[in-house]
């Protein structure tokens, strides 16, 4: 059976250099040597009170030392970690534990998977996808070098654990054999103590959490001079999050890729210390997310599987060994599958008829996949991203992507001010075009008839016609903005959404 992904390594680095930092969470830092001695510790326990039916680990800790100790003890012992989100309610904790062993118990694996990730909706039972050790074993490799991750970096990822991303960066950091630095809960303040604490100097989050951190380091002195290295995922990362970064961390590397959980890496750029100015050009309506990382190859295809002209908009497609196995359960052909033309692959069109067994031991290297984000490669070989085709708003037979009529209302809001668009249900239309503006305390006032202007600039479908003011942020449990969280507060007339009338 493949090793699974990190852990030879958790034990080279605890045999060869056993005294060195391996982990914070909210407290003193764990060495190798004590983080293996506690994950064995745990692999044996549990085995003793579980016994050998169970061959799922079903993680239900908020982000901690214990969790990842759990963590590390179930691939120890071989088995599949699920690791769950403690904001969800616990009776939808406990179905999701039911459906994973019900799951795991329906199958015989030719080699078991390590995880099963789960996403991250709002409502309903989340999707939980498969995940082979091999898929995270190589990504480290290339991940490792392209975001120059070595021994002396220490890693603060402040969002949770139970996001794919924070995951992944925990165990690429074991696998380097550096430090790792999490919270328990995340605020701008305790972010930015642990980075003094430890001393961090690399960041891994998304740009929601770094334009909170470094908007809190400059208004309380608290600069991130310390910081070399800052990689940014989840969402664009806008320019003024780049702009106001790089006045707090002016010696930062910094990095954005563009992914998904299913796929893995896709496509990155740099931009260099000391510049504001993004690597790459974006196109109307569209987010520049760099070129493809290495080991990914990228393709623009239809519906059917064809490729589309250079320029031509369609479904990003990506080959590469860093692709996930398939879902467990929760697939609706919406969320990720393969594309391919040819009639002898059209079984490969659903995703649950492949067998688990093999989708989880081999690498997927030869099949195009897609979680149906919309975009287009350009003449520089650079991929821009429209917008997923389920975030879509359809309106009156018009197809408007969120992120267009976000770029274009941004011209007629505060610097500080983030705004947000989501398609809500008519009857007449289809759907309604809802803005949902979010102004930080302290970062500035809402213009509306700025707003108003904004908006008469872009094309008639792409204007909307309902206004929010929003009270708080709609955020993924891993604080990633959600539109389909506004949609929700709307619909349900949350009080986070005022109408603007």
């Amino acid at each position: 059976m493949k090793t699974m992904p990190f852990i030879d390594k958790l034990r080279y680095w605890a045999k060869n250099d056993g005294g060195r930092a391996a982990l914070s969470v909210g407290g003193p830092l764990l060495t190798y040597a004590e983080l293996l001695q506690a994950a064995e510790a745990g692999a044996t326990g549990s085995a003793a009170a579980e016994g050998p039916a169970r061959s799922v680990a079903a993680i239900d800790r908020p982000t901690s030392v214990e969790l990842v100790i759990d963590f590390c003890a179930a691939l120890l012992r071989g088995r599949t970690a699920m690791v769950m989100d403690t904001g969800w309610p616990a009776t939808l904790r406990r179905q999701l534990t039911e459906s994973a062993e019900m799951w795991a118990g329906s199958h015989d694996f030719i080699a078991r998977p390590f995880l099963l990730g789960l996403s991250s909706g709002t409502s309903g039972l989340p999707k939980a996808f498969v995940r082979s050790a091999v898929s995270w074993s190589e990504s480290f490799v290339r991940s490792t070098e392209y975001f120059n991750l070595g021994a002396t970096s220490v890693t603060l990822a402040p969002g949770p654990l139970a996001a794919s991303m924070n995951l992944y960066a925990l165990g690429e950091s074991i696998h380097a054999g550096s430090t790792f630095v999490a919270l328990p809960r995340f605020s701008p303040d305790a972010a930015l103590d642990a980075m003094a604490e430890h001393p961090v100097n690399r960041l891994v989050l998304v740009p929601t959490l770094l334009e909170m951190m470094a908007a809190r380091g400059m208004e309380t002195g608290r600069d991130g001079g310390q910081l070399e290295s800052i990689v940014c995922a989840g969402s664009a990362l806008p320019e003024r999050t780049l702009a106001l970064t790089r006045q707090w961390a002016p010696n930062a590397l910094v990095q954005h890729y563009y992914g998904a959980a299913e796929l893995g890496f896709v496509a990155a750029s740099t931009v260099q210390p000391a510049t504001i100015e993004p690597s790459t050009g974006a196109g109307v309506g569209t987010a520049a997310v760099g070129t493809a990382f290495p080991g990914v190859e990228i393709s623009i295809r239809d519906d059917h599987g064809h490729e589309a002209a250079r320029g031509q908009q369609g479904n990003i497609c990506v080959r590469s060994p860093y692709v996930c196995s398939g879902y467990a359960w929760g697939d609706d052909g919406l969320a990720f599958s393969p594309l391919s033309p040819s009639p002898l692959s059209s079984s490969l069109l659903s995703p649950g008829s492949l067998s688990p067994g093999l989708r989880a031991s081999e690498p997927q290297t030869t099949q195009w996949h897609t979680v149906h984000d919309q975009g287009h490669v350009d003449g520089n070989g650079v991929l821009h991203v429209a917008g997923r085709a389920s975030e879509m708003i359809i309106r009156s037979g018009a197809n408007v992507y969120p992120h267009a009529v976000e770029e274009g209302l941004a011209a007629g809001c505060d610097e500080a001010a983030t705004v947000v668009v989501t398609g809500v249900a008519d009857p007449l239309r289809g759907q309604r075009i809802a803005a949902g503006i979010f102004v930080p305390e302290g970062g500035g006032h809402l213009d509306v008839a700025a707003l108003r202007r904004a908006a008469a600039l872009l094309p008639a479908h792409h204007r909307p016609g309902l206004y929010f003011s929003l009270g708080a942020m709609p955020l993924t449990g891993s604080g990633k903005p959600s539109r389909a969280l506004l949609g929700q507060w709307i619909t349900e007339g949350d009080a986070r959404a005022q109408r603007i009338r």
